[in-house]
């Protein structure tokens, strides 16, 4: 990922710690596949796989912030490499967050399986959304590995389509607790899993944000579109 660097020694060190981000991501992306599949299926099985994943997840942002502190104490980098290490290591904790998101969704499809009443929900309607946050996750990454700053912006634009379905799916399951108040307990279990999905989106832009400070060393958190545009141009 990172640039050639007068030392081959740290090169080698950033392109080590690099892939393990991106192998933490992979684990992130499969953990979401994952816990959709047990949505869908509302398979308790599946749903363990992803809570007994969760602790995975937790070792590599571990390993990786372990990593990155032993390259900053013995090379003490300055300027973009500082800016590259301290992205990774928020990169890292976007990708845990993931996680923690993917077993929340699991533990929420359980908890809607006990239920008793899970193939009267409307868990289809979150399909989009969950196709579009994995998609945008994936996206990040790739984006993340080529340093791509017009990918990134396009993520920061995608990010508010999944708030618009969010929105929507919101509005749909008050309807449906208000027609059927027998489902209130499961529904609120489906919206604490749409609010999981939502929330992969915005760990997608957060990782986007991050693409666009190490390359133009520039903070775009809480600014305008026009603006983060003009700094990427």
């Amino acid at each position: 990922m990172p640039d050639k660097h007068l030392s081959t020694q740290f090169d080698s060190e950033l392109n080590h710690v690099s892939s393990l981000v991106m192998e933490l991501g992979g684990l992130a992306e499969s953990q979401i596949r994952q816990a959709t599949y047990a949505l869908s299926q509302f398979s308790e099985e599946v749903a363990n796989q992803v809570i007994d994943g969760e602790a995975r997840v937790n070792a590599m942002e571990v390993e990786i912030d372990r990593e990155l502190t032993s390259i900053i104490g013995r090379r003490q980098p300055t300027a973009r490499d500082l800016r590259l290490l301290m992205a990774i290591s928020k990169t890292t904790a976007n990708l845990e967050r993931v996680g923690d998101e993917a077993e929340k969704m699991a533990r929420m499809v359980k908890s809607i399986i006990k239920d008793g009443t899970p193939r009267t929900l409307p868990a289809s309607e979150l399909r989009l959304a969950t196709e579009m946050a994995s998609g945008l996750l994936r996206k990040a990454l790739d984006a993340f590995a080529r340093l791509d700053t017009a990918t990134a912006v396009t993520i920061l634009k995608e990010d508010n389509l999944i708030d618009q379905e969010f929105d929507g799916f919101v509005r749909k399951l008050i309807t449906y607790m208000m027609e059927d108040p027998r489902t209130i307990s499961a529904s609120l279990d489906l919206l604490f899993v749409a609010k999981a999905i939502e929330r992969v989106g915005d760990h997608a832009k957060n990782i986007a944000e991050l693409i666009i400070y190490i390359v133009k060393g520039a903070d775009v958190r809480h600014i305008s579109m026009d603006k983060i545009e003009e700094t990427v141009r």
